[in-house]
């Protein structure tokens, strides 16, 4: 059994509170019926693809399986407090297990859960370590970790001639932490000049969107970034109308207009993340990982995006995967 250990959750202007108590474990049992609750930390595109997707897999459990389960959604809107309620009212209300989407969301539910050890089971965090997600009896999930060195490389495909990078990312996101660093490490290392913008809700996101087509980058690069997620549509068109391609760290980046990623299906992460926690309910935490890294290695290009940049996507990035075409999606 994965060794518990003292969860630690950074608090907007508070100090990192350090909780203490083992509590009663709720032992894995076989049920006709189950309650699972999705604590999803804001909505747009990724987490919602991701919620649908687990959705559809409970579905396709209970027809397996002959059992039901029932699930509920709630979006705590980036908000601590919110999550926090969520995540306790699902508590009282004795659901089996808290499905929390994305980093914070995955954060809360954790420490709120540790009394009563209530299964956790989490999606799409890219990096568990960091977010002190692992070692915990009643917690596992799913990472979407971004490979940067092949989004990286994508960039010298499409443009050789790269001179100035940029960044743009949430410092609020603990998912960008990892992703950002490398990207910088690997561009200062090729000779590449990087340029760091930052914004930490959607007016801000925009503007530094702007500010680096104003610099003049030949390229930018996002990470799984759920601040700037909920900001790419207008992002995407700034970067196409200045004719510079966005690479991300996630499919639905380029569903709302980003050029390209290479990386995780949250279709299948979603699917992966209900079969652990149909796993967790009725068998336990002992056979299962901290977590589980999904495979990349599928390069979806917005063709719509790709033409209006002239990007012969299907020469420069199929040396990289599986290429996905997508277009724009108006919702």
């Amino acid at each position: 059994m994965k060794m518990k250990k003292l969860i630690k959750v950074l608090v907007a202007a508070v100090m990192c509170t350090s909780l203490a108590g083992c509590g009663s474990s709720k032992s894995a049992s076989k049920k006709d019926s189950y309650k699972v609750m999705i604590v999803q930390q804001l909505d747009h595109a990724s987490l919602d693809q991701i919620a649908d997707a687990i959705k559809e897999e409970f579905k396709t459990i209970e027809e397996e399986k002959g059992i039901e389960i029932e699930v509920d959604l709630k979006s705590g809107q980036n908000d601590q407090s919110t999550l926090k309620q969520i995540a306790s009212s699902a508590i009282s209300d004795e659901y089996d297990a808290l499905v929390p989407i994305a980093t914070l969301a995955a954060q809360v539910c954790a420490t709120e859960a540790e009394d009563t050890q209530t299964p956790v089971i989490y999606a799409a965090i890219s990096d568990p370590e960091s977010a002190e997600l692992t070692d915990i009896d009643y917690v596992t999930g799913t990472s979407d970790a971004l490979n940067t060195e092949t989004v990286v490389d994508m960039m010298f495909s499409q443009n050789p001639d790269l001179k100035k990078v940029g960044l743009l990312y949430s410092k609020k996101e603990i998912n960008s932490e990892k992703s950002i660093a490398e990207a910088k490490k690997l561009l200062k290392k090729k000779g590449v000049e990087v340029v760091e913008k930052t914004g930490d809700d959607n007016s801000e996101v925009v503007q530094a969107a702007s500010t680096l087509v104003a610099s003049g980058v030949d390229a930018v690069f996002t990470p799984t970034d759920n601040v700037v997620m909920a900001a790419e549509g207008t992002v995407a068109e700034t970067f196409v109308e200045a004719g510079i391609p966005h690479y991300t760290g996630a499919d639905s980046f380029v569903t709302k207009g980003a050029l390209t990623t290479c990386g995780v299906n949250y279709d299948s992460l979603g699917q992966k993340t209900a079969d652990l926690c149909y796993e967790a309910l009725t068998e336990g935490f002992d056979g299962l990982e901290d977590y589980y890294k999904m495979d990349g290695g599928i390069v979806t290009v917005n063709t719509e995006t790709a033409k209006a940049l002239k990007v012969d996507y299907k020469t420069v990035f199929k040396d990289y995967g599986e290429i996905v075409e997508v277009t724009t999606s108006k919702d």
